[in-house]
């Protein structure tokens, strides 16, 4: 189940991401980025009242680790995406998503070393492909340009903001999994209700205290806000079901068939690619489907 899940969960994100960059108009990139957060709270809460409420479920046993490593969870995403819009700052945005694409690696890497779920070595040489052809595709087929920059800032923040979601998704994965034995989805749900709230308060927070016409403006912008919330809402809960039912590892990488997605968005929109381009596009898809058979 959770192979069409994650491909459900990447198609919502691309879709969330398109509908957010529309939001560019009327939004600063924080503010933007913020609603995903501050729409979909309320809707998860909602959802987890309804569920859990009307729907008669238990609530599963939450233990005190919980609290921990999903706050933790929260604010990592949060720092991820601090991270990649500074490293966009400098109009480098190719470069910046790049090298947040390590996301690959580096969450196969904390998924060893903190819950003990290790890719078998063909998942992790397939992970390392993926990641090229990610690394290739997101720098325009010129994969030589891109590396001679590894130093730059920006490719640094990218770094950075890769291994922050890296650390997001294996926390989320090990927060539903320290809800004992409920229904995968019941932890799923619970997990993502708490973090999206903790990261509503903490964003809400910084906004309030930075910029409050911005914090403003995301509540007067509403009709346009509120779908980036409903899709972020669908894709966050495809996340966090598929990283409860499967290695966080194995989820990620089949995720970054979202750049594909895009990819072919594009083409079919009247975009022309280059050969390298395409090459890049078969390395990832090599590089997901030798994960998924292999990991």
């Amino acid at each position: 189940m959770w192979i069409p899940i994650t491909l459900a969960a990447a198609t919502f994100q691309v879709l969330r991401t398109s509908r957010q960059h529309g939001l560019r108009d009327q939004l600063s990139t924080v503010g933007a980025g913020f609603v995903r957060y501050f729409y979909g709270a309320p809707l998860a809460l909602a959802l987890s009242a309804t569920w859990f409420g009307l729907g008669g479920r238990d609530l599963p046993h939450v233990p005190p680790r919980f609290w921990l490593i999903i706050t933790t969870a929260g604010l990592a995403q949060i720092g991820g995406t601090i991270a990649l819009l500074q490293a966009f700052k400098g109009r480098d945005f190719a470069l910046g998503t790049v090298y947040a694409k390590t996301e690959v690696i580096q969450v196969a890497i904390v998924s060893a070393l903190a819950l003990g779920e290790s890719l078998r070595a063909l998942g992790w040489a397939s992970a390392a492909v993926c990641m090229v052809g990610v690394a290739w595709l997101a720098g325009h087929g010129d994969l030589r340009r891109v590396l001679r920059r590894a130093g730059d800032p920006a490719a640094l923040l990218g770094i950075a903001a890769g291994g922050l979601f890296g650390a997001a998704a294996v926390g989320i994965r090990g927060a539903s999994n320290a809800l004992g034995d409920a229904p995968a989805f019941d932890r799923a749900l619970l997990t993502l209700t708490v973090m999206l709230t903790i990261q509503t308060i903490v964003n809400g927070a910084y906004l309030g205290w930075r910029d409050r016409p911005e914090l403003r403006r995301t509540v007067t912008a509403w009709r346009a806000a509120l779908p980036v919330g409903v899709l972020s809402l669908a894709g966050s809960t495809g996340w966090a079901v598929a990283v409860t039912l499967e290695n966080a590892a194995k989820v990620r990488t089949l995720g970054q068939v979202e750049l594909l997605l895009a990819f072919v968005i594009a083409r079919r929109q009247g975009d022309s690619h280059t050969r390298a381009e395409l090459a890049a596009s078969a390395l990832v898809l090599a590089g997901v489907v030798g994960v998924v058979l292999t990991g």
